[in-house]
Protein backbone atom coordinates (compact mmCIF):
# COMPACT_ATOMS: atom_id res chain seq x y z
CA UNK A 1 0.00 0.00 0.00
CA UNK A 2 1.05 3.04 -0.50
CA UNK A 3 2.19 5.95 1.68
CA UNK A 4 1.41 10.53 1.31
CA UNK A 5 3.32 12.45 3.58
CA UNK A 6 0.93 15.06 4.77
CA UNK A 7 2.92 18.22 6.44
CA UNK A 8 1.64 21.32 8.21
CA UNK A 9 1.16 23.20 10.84
CA UNK A 10 -1.14 20.66 12.70
CA UNK A 11 -1.47 23.44 15.50
CA UNK A 12 -3.32 26.23 13.46
CA UNK A 13 -4.41 23.91 10.52
CA UNK A 14 -5.39 20.42 12.29
CA UNK A 15 -8.90 20.73 11.20
CA UNK A 16 -7.93 20.82 7.76
CA UNK A 17 -5.07 18.50 7.43
CA UNK A 18 -7.61 15.90 9.08
CA UNK A 19 -9.92 16.27 6.34
CA UNK A 20 -7.36 15.55 4.08
CA UNK A 21 -5.73 12.52 6.11
CA UNK A 22 -9.18 11.19 6.52
CA UNK A 23 -9.73 11.24 2.24
CA UNK A 24 -6.34 9.68 1.52
CA UNK A 25 -6.93 7.01 4.16
CA UNK A 26 -10.89 6.78 2.56
CA UNK A 27 -8.93 5.95 -1.18
CA UNK A 28 -6.73 3.11 0.36
CA UNK A 29 -3.43 4.93 0.91
CA UNK A 30 -1.66 4.74 4.03
CA UNK A 31 -0.45 8.67 5.49
CA UNK A 32 2.77 9.97 7.37
CA UNK A 33 1.94 13.08 8.92
CA UNK A 34 4.51 15.45 10.27
CA UNK A 35 4.16 18.70 11.88
CA UNK A 36 5.60 21.72 11.25
CA UNK A 37 4.37 24.09 13.67
CA UNK A 38 5.63 25.53 16.56
CA UNK A 39 2.78 24.54 19.41
CA UNK A 40 0.74 21.71 20.15
CA UNK A 41 -0.85 19.92 17.50
CA UNK A 42 -4.62 19.54 17.31
CA UNK A 43 -3.87 15.98 17.05
CA UNK A 44 -0.87 13.42 17.29
CA UNK A 45 1.21 13.28 14.46
CA UNK A 46 3.24 10.66 13.20
CA UNK A 47 6.49 12.78 12.99
CA UNK A 48 6.42 15.58 16.06
CA UNK A 49 7.95 19.54 15.22
CA UNK A 50 10.37 18.67 18.18
CA UNK A 51 12.20 15.72 15.82
CA UNK A 52 11.95 18.30 12.83
CA UNK A 53 13.76 20.54 14.85
CA UNK A 54 16.53 18.28 16.33
CA UNK A 55 17.51 17.65 12.47
CA UNK A 56 19.21 20.94 12.78
CA UNK A 57 19.58 20.20 16.70
CA UNK A 58 17.65 22.75 18.06
CA UNK A 59 14.77 22.95 20.85
CA UNK A 60 11.36 23.41 19.07
CA UNK A 61 10.21 24.75 23.26
CA UNK A 62 13.20 27.16 23.14
CA UNK A 63 11.73 27.99 19.64
CA UNK A 64 8.27 28.29 20.69
CA UNK A 65 9.51 30.53 24.52
CA UNK A 66 11.07 33.05 21.75
CA UNK A 67 7.86 33.77 19.71
CA UNK A 68 9.82 34.74 17.23
CA UNK A 69 8.34 33.72 13.91
CA UNK A 70 10.66 34.67 11.56
CA UNK A 71 13.61 32.50 13.78
CA UNK A 72 11.03 29.26 13.76
CA UNK A 73 10.19 29.39 10.50
CA UNK A 74 13.55 29.45 9.67
CA UNK A 75 14.62 26.83 11.72
CA UNK A 76 11.58 24.54 11.06
CA UNK A 77 12.60 24.64 7.34
CA UNK A 78 16.11 23.57 7.92
CA UNK A 79 14.44 20.50 9.83
CA UNK A 80 12.50 19.63 6.71
CA UNK A 81 15.05 19.88 4.09
CA UNK A 82 17.17 17.12 6.15
CA UNK A 83 14.10 15.12 7.78
CA UNK A 84 12.06 15.11 4.32
CA UNK A 85 14.46 13.54 2.03
CA UNK A 86 16.08 11.16 4.79
CA UNK A 87 12.30 9.53 5.00
CA UNK A 88 11.93 9.18 1.38
CA UNK A 89 15.38 7.53 0.95
CA UNK A 90 14.36 5.26 4.16
CA UNK A 91 10.82 4.35 2.13
CA UNK A 92 8.86 5.93 4.69
CA UNK A 93 6.47 7.69 1.68
CA UNK A 94 6.00 7.61 -1.85
CA UNK A 95 4.40 11.21 -2.15
CA UNK A 96 3.82 14.17 -0.42
CA UNK A 97 1.57 17.12 0.23
CA UNK A 98 1.06 19.89 2.07
CA UNK A 99 -1.07 22.88 2.59
CA UNK A 100 -0.29 26.83 3.85
CA UNK A 101 0.30 30.61 3.44
CA UNK A 102 3.51 32.02 2.89
CA UNK A 103 4.83 30.61 6.50
CA UNK A 104 4.17 27.20 5.98
CA UNK A 105 4.53 27.20 2.09
CA UNK A 106 8.13 28.54 3.07
CA UNK A 107 8.27 25.66 6.04
CA UNK A 108 8.09 22.77 3.62
CA UNK A 109 9.33 23.49 0.33
CA UNK A 110 12.87 23.00 1.15
CA UNK A 111 12.38 19.66 1.96
CA UNK A 112 10.11 18.52 -1.01
CA UNK A 113 13.09 20.52 -3.31
CA UNK A 114 15.49 18.34 -1.47
CA UNK A 115 13.43 15.14 -3.33
CA UNK A 116 14.57 13.30 -6.43
CA UNK A 117 13.23 14.86 -9.25
CA UNK A 118 9.97 12.60 -10.34
CA UNK A 119 8.38 11.90 -6.90
CA UNK A 120 5.14 13.52 -5.98
CA UNK A 121 4.92 16.36 -4.59
CA UNK A 122 2.05 19.12 -4.19
CA UNK A 123 1.82 22.31 -2.67
CA UNK A 124 -1.44 24.00 -1.54
CA UNK A 125 -0.88 27.38 -1.67
CA UNK A 126 -2.12 30.98 -1.02
CA UNK A 127 0.79 32.48 -3.09
CA UNK A 128 0.90 29.39 -5.39
CA UNK A 129 -0.76 31.91 -8.50
CA UNK A 130 2.14 34.66 -7.93
CA UNK A 131 6.08 34.15 -8.34
CA UNK A 132 6.92 30.88 -6.90
CA UNK A 133 10.51 30.89 -8.57
CA UNK A 134 12.08 30.91 -4.50
CA UNK A 135 9.53 27.93 -3.55
CA UNK A 136 9.57 25.43 -6.30
CA UNK A 137 13.52 26.44 -7.54
CA UNK A 138 14.73 23.73 -9.64
CA UNK A 139 12.34 20.96 -8.58
CA UNK A 140 9.18 19.49 -9.82
CA UNK A 141 7.07 20.95 -6.93
CA UNK A 142 3.26 21.51 -8.17
CA UNK A 143 2.24 24.45 -6.76
CA UNK A 144 -1.89 24.58 -6.88
CA UNK A 145 -3.56 28.00 -6.03
CA UNK A 146 -5.44 27.00 -2.42
CA UNK A 147 -8.31 30.32 -3.96
CA UNK A 148 -9.15 30.99 -0.21
CA UNK A 149 -6.90 30.86 2.54
CA UNK A 150 -6.29 27.48 4.01
CA UNK A 151 -8.15 28.21 7.03
CA UNK A 152 -11.12 26.50 8.18
CA UNK A 153 -14.02 23.79 5.77
CA UNK A 154 -16.13 26.09 3.64
CA UNK A 155 -17.47 25.37 0.45
CA UNK A 156 -14.70 26.18 -1.48
CA UNK A 157 -12.09 25.20 0.28
CA UNK A 158 -13.39 21.70 0.97
CA UNK A 159 -13.53 21.36 -3.13
CA UNK A 160 -9.53 22.68 -3.33
CA UNK A 161 -8.52 20.37 -0.64
CA UNK A 162 -10.57 17.37 -2.06
CA UNK A 163 -9.21 17.72 -5.36
CA UNK A 164 -5.45 18.39 -4.66
CA UNK A 165 -5.84 14.66 -2.51
CA UNK A 166 -7.35 13.19 -5.34
CA UNK A 167 -4.05 14.55 -7.29
CA UNK A 168 -1.75 13.44 -5.12
CA UNK A 169 -3.24 10.09 -5.01
CA UNK A 170 -3.31 9.56 -8.37
CA UNK A 171 0.18 9.98 -8.71
CA UNK A 172 1.63 7.69 -6.41
CA UNK A 173 -1.47 4.62 -7.54
CA UNK A 174 -1.41 4.84 -10.56
CA UNK A 175 1.67 4.14 -12.29
CA UNK A 176 2.33 3.43 -16.39
CA UNK A 177 4.55 0.52 -17.26
CA UNK A 178 6.69 2.92 -20.02
CA UNK A 179 10.58 1.74 -21.00
CA UNK A 180 12.80 4.32 -22.44
CA UNK A 181 15.54 2.63 -24.02
CA UNK A 182 18.54 3.66 -21.97
CA UNK A 183 21.21 5.83 -23.50
CA UNK A 184 23.75 7.95 -22.84
CA UNK A 185 22.25 11.50 -21.83
CA UNK A 186 23.26 14.75 -23.27
CA UNK A 187 23.17 18.12 -21.53
CA UNK A 188 22.05 21.24 -24.05
CA UNK A 189 20.90 24.94 -23.69
CA UNK A 190 18.67 26.19 -26.15
CA UNK A 191 16.95 29.83 -26.69
CA UNK A 192 14.60 30.50 -29.68
CA UNK A 193 17.44 32.08 -31.59
CA UNK A 194 19.37 29.62 -31.03
CA UNK A 195 17.10 27.09 -31.93
CA UNK A 196 17.87 25.89 -35.18
CA UNK A 197 21.48 24.98 -34.08
CA UNK A 198 20.69 23.23 -30.92
CA UNK A 199 18.19 21.34 -32.66
CA UNK A 200 20.15 19.96 -36.05
CA UNK A 201 22.71 19.21 -33.29
CA UNK A 202 20.59 17.33 -31.06
CA UNK A 203 19.46 15.31 -34.48
CA UNK A 204 22.98 13.88 -35.33
CA UNK A 205 23.50 13.11 -31.74
CA UNK A 206 20.05 11.29 -31.22
CA UNK A 207 21.33 9.23 -34.86
CA UNK A 208 24.61 8.41 -32.90
CA UNK A 209 22.93 6.77 -29.91
CA UNK A 210 22.93 9.52 -27.56
CA UNK A 211 19.28 11.39 -25.76
CA UNK A 212 19.97 15.00 -25.63
CA UNK A 213 18.24 16.37 -23.15
CA UNK A 214 16.86 20.54 -23.96
CA UNK A 215 16.98 23.01 -21.80
CA UNK A 216 15.52 26.46 -22.36
CA UNK A 217 17.96 28.87 -21.51
CA UNK A 218 15.20 31.47 -19.51
CA UNK A 219 17.68 31.36 -15.97
CA UNK A 220 15.03 28.50 -14.49
CA UNK A 221 16.41 26.53 -17.30
CA UNK A 222 20.09 26.93 -16.53
CA UNK A 223 19.52 25.88 -12.59
CA UNK A 224 18.27 23.09 -13.39
CA UNK A 225 20.82 22.04 -15.52
CA UNK A 226 23.59 22.57 -13.72
CA UNK A 227 21.56 20.90 -10.37
CA UNK A 228 21.00 17.96 -12.75
CA UNK A 229 24.69 17.79 -13.82
CA UNK A 230 25.61 17.89 -10.35
CA UNK A 231 23.19 14.97 -9.46
CA UNK A 232 25.62 12.60 -12.31
CA UNK A 233 22.62 12.27 -14.46
CA UNK A 234 24.36 13.39 -17.55
CA UNK A 235 27.30 12.28 -19.96
CA UNK A 236 28.58 15.30 -21.57
CA UNK A 237 27.03 18.42 -21.63
CA UNK A 238 25.84 20.71 -25.29
CA UNK A 239 26.17 24.28 -23.35
CA UNK A 240 25.54 26.56 -26.57
CA UNK A 241 23.52 28.76 -25.50
CA UNK A 242 25.28 31.06 -22.68
CA UNK A 243 22.57 33.90 -23.00
CA UNK A 244 21.85 34.15 -18.97
CA UNK A 245 25.11 35.31 -18.03
CA UNK A 246 23.70 38.47 -19.91
CA UNK A 247 21.12 38.93 -17.84
CA UNK A 248 23.32 37.96 -14.77
CA UNK A 249 25.38 40.72 -15.46
CA UNK A 250 23.45 43.21 -16.82
CA UNK A 251 19.93 42.67 -15.00
CA UNK A 252 17.51 41.69 -16.99
CA UNK A 253 14.94 38.78 -15.74
CA UNK A 254 16.27 35.62 -17.19
CA UNK A 255 19.48 35.35 -15.03
CA UNK A 256 20.42 31.95 -13.86
CA UNK A 257 22.56 33.27 -10.65
CA UNK A 258 26.61 33.52 -10.33
CA UNK A 259 27.07 29.84 -10.46
CA UNK A 260 26.26 29.13 -13.90
CA UNK A 261 28.93 27.11 -15.80
CA UNK A 262 30.57 25.30 -13.51
CA UNK A 263 28.39 21.76 -12.91
CA UNK A 264 30.13 20.23 -15.79
CA UNK A 265 33.79 21.82 -15.06
CA UNK A 266 33.85 20.83 -11.21
CA UNK A 267 31.76 17.50 -11.74
CA UNK A 268 34.11 16.00 -14.68
CA UNK A 269 31.33 15.62 -17.26
CA UNK A 270 32.76 16.61 -20.87
CA UNK A 271 31.14 19.60 -22.07
CA UNK A 272 31.60 21.66 -25.60
CA UNK A 273 30.72 25.82 -25.20
CA UNK A 274 29.59 28.57 -27.17
CA UNK A 275 28.27 32.19 -26.78
CA UNK A 276 24.92 31.71 -27.85
CA UNK A 277 22.49 34.76 -27.45
CA UNK A 278 24.92 36.23 -26.27
CA UNK A 279 23.86 39.60 -27.85
CA UNK A 280 20.90 40.05 -25.83
CA UNK A 281 19.68 40.78 -21.82
CA UNK A 282 16.15 39.85 -21.25
CA UNK A 283 13.30 41.80 -20.24
CA UNK A 284 9.37 41.80 -19.89
CA UNK A 285 7.02 43.81 -21.68
CA UNK A 286 8.54 46.99 -23.01
CA UNK A 287 7.58 49.33 -20.87
CA UNK A 288 9.00 47.31 -18.16
CA UNK A 289 12.52 48.09 -19.95
CA UNK A 290 14.42 50.15 -16.43
CA UNK A 291 14.29 53.83 -17.59
CA UNK A 292 17.99 54.12 -17.73
CA UNK A 293 18.44 51.71 -20.56
CA UNK A 294 16.23 53.53 -22.55
CA UNK A 295 19.24 54.74 -25.18
CA UNK A 296 19.95 51.13 -26.12
CA UNK A 297 19.21 49.00 -29.18
CA UNK A 298 15.37 47.14 -28.62
CA UNK A 299 14.33 44.04 -30.51
CA UNK A 300 10.46 43.15 -29.29
CA UNK A 301 10.91 39.69 -29.35
CA UNK A 302 6.60 39.19 -28.75
CA UNK A 303 4.57 41.36 -26.46
CA UNK A 304 5.79 39.89 -24.05
CA UNK A 305 10.02 39.64 -24.30
CA UNK A 306 11.95 42.22 -25.36
CA UNK A 307 15.24 42.14 -25.86
CA UNK A 308 18.20 44.27 -25.54
CA UNK A 309 21.49 44.50 -27.36
CA UNK A 310 24.61 44.13 -25.36
CA UNK A 311 27.52 46.62 -25.80
CA UNK A 312 30.88 45.99 -26.44
CA UNK A 313 32.28 46.85 -22.44
CA UNK A 314 29.45 44.03 -21.48
CA UNK A 315 30.48 41.46 -24.17
CA UNK A 316 34.14 42.35 -22.37
CA UNK A 317 32.89 41.72 -19.42
CA UNK A 318 31.06 38.62 -20.20
CA UNK A 319 34.24 36.85 -21.93
CA UNK A 320 35.77 37.75 -19.20
CA UNK A 321 33.18 35.60 -16.63
CA UNK A 322 32.99 32.49 -18.70
CA UNK A 323 37.16 32.51 -19.20
CA UNK A 324 36.94 32.42 -15.55
CA UNK A 325 34.81 29.31 -15.36
CA UNK A 326 35.69 27.42 -17.93
CA UNK A 327 39.74 28.23 -16.99
CA UNK A 328 38.34 25.97 -13.58
CA UNK A 329 36.82 23.15 -15.29
CA UNK A 330 38.46 19.64 -14.40
CA UNK A 331 36.76 18.08 -17.31
CA UNK A 332 37.25 18.06 -20.93
CA UNK A 333 35.89 21.63 -22.23
CA UNK A 334 36.12 22.99 -25.76
CA UNK A 335 35.01 26.77 -26.21
CA UNK A 336 33.56 27.32 -29.90
CA UNK A 337 33.50 30.33 -31.81
CA UNK A 338 30.88 31.64 -33.93
CA UNK A 339 32.31 33.76 -35.88
CA UNK A 340 30.03 35.40 -38.33
CA UNK A 341 27.31 36.01 -35.53
CA UNK A 342 26.29 34.63 -32.02
CA UNK A 343 22.51 34.44 -32.42
CA UNK A 344 19.71 34.79 -35.41
CA UNK A 345 19.44 38.40 -35.06
CA UNK A 346 23.45 38.93 -34.82
CA UNK A 347 23.87 38.06 -38.61
CA UNK A 348 24.64 40.48 -41.07
CA UNK A 349 20.92 42.34 -42.13
CA UNK A 350 19.75 41.55 -38.81
CA UNK A 351 18.39 44.11 -36.05
CA UNK A 352 21.18 43.38 -33.75
CA UNK A 353 23.93 42.55 -35.81
CA UNK A 354 27.27 44.15 -34.37
CA UNK A 355 30.81 43.17 -35.67
CA UNK A 356 32.38 45.36 -33.15
CA UNK A 357 30.59 43.80 -30.42
CA UNK A 358 31.34 40.46 -31.05
CA UNK A 359 34.91 41.19 -31.57
CA UNK A 360 34.92 42.47 -27.95
CA UNK A 361 33.49 39.10 -27.04
CA UNK A 362 35.97 36.75 -28.88
CA UNK A 363 39.08 38.86 -28.19
CA UNK A 364 38.41 38.77 -24.17
CA UNK A 365 37.87 35.09 -24.77
CA UNK A 366 40.79 34.49 -26.90
CA UNK A 367 43.33 36.82 -24.55
CA UNK A 368 41.61 34.96 -21.19
CA UNK A 369 41.19 31.17 -22.06
CA UNK A 370 43.75 28.80 -20.54
CA UNK A 371 44.33 26.57 -23.30
CA UNK A 372 46.38 23.92 -21.17
CA UNK A 373 42.52 23.78 -19.70
CA UNK A 374 40.30 24.61 -22.64
CA UNK A 375 40.37 23.69 -25.99
CA UNK A 376 39.38 26.95 -28.23
CA UNK A 377 37.59 26.08 -31.64
CA UNK A 378 36.46 29.28 -34.10
CA UNK A 379 34.71 28.88 -36.99
CA UNK A 380 33.83 30.97 -39.63
CA UNK A 381 30.41 30.26 -39.33
CA UNK A 382 27.28 31.99 -37.36
CA UNK A 383 25.77 29.62 -34.79
CA UNK A 384 22.69 28.30 -36.11
CA UNK A 385 24.89 27.09 -39.52
CA UNK A 386 24.17 23.27 -39.97
CA UNK A 387 28.39 23.37 -40.08
CA UNK A 388 28.77 25.04 -36.83
CA UNK A 389 25.95 22.52 -35.28
CA UNK A 390 27.36 19.75 -36.57
CA UNK A 391 31.04 20.52 -35.58
CA UNK A 392 29.49 21.45 -31.88
CA UNK A 393 27.95 17.57 -32.12
CA UNK A 394 30.93 15.80 -33.27
CA UNK A 395 33.92 17.46 -30.76
CA UNK A 396 30.97 16.37 -27.50
CA UNK A 397 31.29 12.92 -28.81
CA UNK A 398 34.89 13.22 -29.17
CA UNK A 399 35.46 14.79 -25.78
CA UNK A 400 32.97 11.96 -24.60
CA UNK A 401 34.93 9.00 -26.45
CA UNK A 402 38.37 10.20 -24.53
Amino acid sequence: MKTVAIVGTFDSKGKEFSFVKDILQGLGLNTLTIHSGVFEPMFVPDISNEEVAKEVHADIREIASKKDRSLATEILAKGMEKLIPRLYAEGKFDGIISFGGTGGTSIVTPGMRALPIGVPKIMVSTVASGNVSQYVGTSDIMMYPSIVDVSGLNSISTKIFTNAALAIAGMVKYEVDYKVEKKPLIAATMFGLTTPCVNQAREYLEAHGYEVIVFHATGTGGKTMERLIESNFFDGVLDLTTTEWCDELVGGVLNAGPHRLEAAGRSGVPQVVSTGALDMVNFGPFDTVPEKFQDRTFYKHNPTVTLMRTTVQENKEIGKIISEKLNKATSPTALMLPLKGVSGLDVEGQPFYGAEEDRALFDTLRNNIDRNAVELIELDYDINDKHFALAAAKKLIELMQK
